[in-house]
């Protein structure tokens, strides 16, 4: 499954908020530095699922706030 993700760094608060059902807004403290952002992310769209953090690999976007993940079962 993909999942699209639009990337909220350097914020206040760090939350997930579901568009529909493969689209997100990802908002998190961390800054958008040598990928620390990217992992926070997939922290949190691991816990949001449910899921082990390896299960979620960034596919695109690893620069761009617009992100695409691949969700493994």
């Amino acid at each position: 499954m993909q999942v699209f993700v639009k990337a909220k760094p350097k914020t206040t608060k760090e939350k997930i908020e579901r568009i529909d059902e493969n689209h997100f807004i990802v908002w998190v403290k961390e800054a958008p530095e040598k990928g620390k952002a990217n992992e926070v992310i997939r922290k949190k769209l691991a816990e949001y699922f449910k899921i082990s953090y390896s299960q979620i690999i960034l596919k695109s976007g690893f620069s761009s706030k617009n992100k695409i993940f691949e969700i493994k079962p």
